[in-house]
């Protein structure tokens, strides 16, 4: 069952801007990416770095840290030191609200 609930609004988060956001308890990172919004747990799974800190390059993630990459469309861990991918989160926009189901 998806319930998806609003976590940011589109004016906090412009093209290729990230959002450090705080949902149920849960930090999650979001991306304005490649044409979409994108939502991740918001640590690196190496060494628990702030992922919105980190540099963006189309859909690759850099963390802000050791450098480990990471694919924003899949979550998966593309470089070490990082070898756990993160979970991706479903978004949905409706109007100026983003909403992310934490499932």
């Amino acid at each position: 069952m998806q319930r998806f609930l609003k976590v940011a609004s589109l004016t906090q988060l412009a093209p290729g801007q990230a959002l450090a956001v705080q949902v149920a308890g849960k930090a999650l990172a979001l991306f304005h990416a490649d044409g979409a919004i994108r939502a991740l747990d918001g640590e690196c799974t190496h060494a628990g770095a702030p992922l919105c800190e980190g540099e963006l390059d189309g859909t690759v993630l850099t963390c802000p840290w050791h450098a480990a990459t990471f694919d924003l469309t899949s979550g998966k861990a593309l470089s070490r030191p990082a070898t756990l991918d993160l979970r991706t989160y479903p978004v949905r926009v409706e109007g100026d609200d983003v909403l992310v189901d934490l499932g």
